[in-house]
């Protein structure tokens, strides 16, 4: 094993949305994939849309699809949500987009990022925790209500969480929302958010950092990075997220999302090198990875690590793979 962070060798599209029916009226989309290994197979969490028919406006719901222990067959796709949308008027009543798994004894639990509708802005966030005593199939919420939401420090957009836990801590990296901005030439304010740190002894109840932002910017203040997902390897942490600008990254290449990385001896300072990302999106303009990478997952399964991401247009086509390579 190495200090240094691994090159990454893409093994191409795992899973196209549009090439099967999904439950709850989900059309296209199968964005933040996140592993679960079980036995004998490897469960892959992702977040479909759903359109509602009234407003046009989407709904994530959370869905999975099984692979073999290779991750090259599928073998299920889920018939159901493995968690309803919150009721009327919760932090999650409009959509669940990412859901982190994680073994805690014969539990799975799950940390949702659930989104509701704002007037002045599209959206609100927080993180809550769902729990599983099936083996992740079905999750049922500990509560209707956040773990993690604003504070003084983080007024919005707390949302993202990623958990592992290290010796007898449970660590979270998630994100927090600096005050939204109106660009010109738009009709809509943007968003823009940055990546914070959270512990916890059990994985119900946290304890932030203090709302700094751990991961330094590299296009500038308005850089937003989300999706953080760490891993250890040979001694040192490893930390992957996507970044982009904070306008204009919808339909432009040029500042949508890629991948950054960013790596840490203690859990606590971090040092963010891009350059050590060792995976770029395709060159061909036909790929589906061409123009965009976002929302990064990385885990350990059968003695590899393993990348899981989206492409082009925030994953509507579907997620990757990619595996390290000393």
């Amino acid at each position: 094993m190495t200090k240094h962070a691994p090159r990454w060798r893409k093994r191409g599209r795992l899973f196209d949305p549009t090439d099967y029916d999904l439950p709850a009226d989900c059309v296209e989309f199968a964005q933040s994939p996140q592993a679960l290994v079980c036995d004998g197979f490897v469960r892959i969490y992702f977040s479909s849309r759903q359109r509602d028919a009234d407003t046009g406006k989407f709904r994530s719901h959370v869905l999975y699809v099984d692979f073999d222990w290779e991750l090259q067959k599928v073998l299920r796709v889920t018939e159901q949500p493995a968690l309803p949308l919150g009721g009327l008027g919760c932090f999650d009543e409009h959509g669940i987009f990412p859901f982190n798994p994680i073994r805690v004894g014969d539990r799975v639990f799950a940390y949702t990022c659930g989104w509701s509708r704002r007037v002045g802005v599209s959206v609100e966030t927080g993180i809550g925790l769902a729990i599983s005593d099936d083996g992740g199939i079905t999750f049922r919420r500990i509560g209707d209500g956040p773990i993690l939401s604003a504070t003084r420090h983080e007024p919005c957009l707390v949302g993202d969480g990623f958990v592992q836990r290290f010796g007898d801590v449970f660590h979270m990296w998630y994100i927090f929302g600096h005050p939204w901005q109106q660009f010109p030439g738009q009709s809509e304010p943007d968003r823009i958010y940055k990546i914070a740190h959270a512990t916890s002894p059990d994985g119900v109840h946290w304890t932030k950092d203090g709302g700094d932002q751990i991961v330094a910017d590299a296009i500038g203040d308005g850089e937003c990075q989300a999706l953080p997902t760490v891993i250890e390897r040979g001694g040192r942490f490893h930390m992957y997220f996507c970044y982009r600008y904070p306008n204009d990254f919808r339909t432009n290449p040029d500042r949508g999302y890629r991948i950054g990385y960013a790596s840490s001896d203690d859990l606590q300072h971090w040092v963010r090198d891009d350059r050590q990302v060792g995976i770029e999106r395709s060159a061909s303009a036909e790929v589906w990875d061409s123009q965009m990478m976002c929302y990064p997952h990385v885990f350990h399964h059968n003695q590899n690590a393993y990348l899981l991401y989206n492409g082009n247009e925030f994953g509507r086509r579907g997620f990757g793979l990619a595996v390290a390579e000393d």
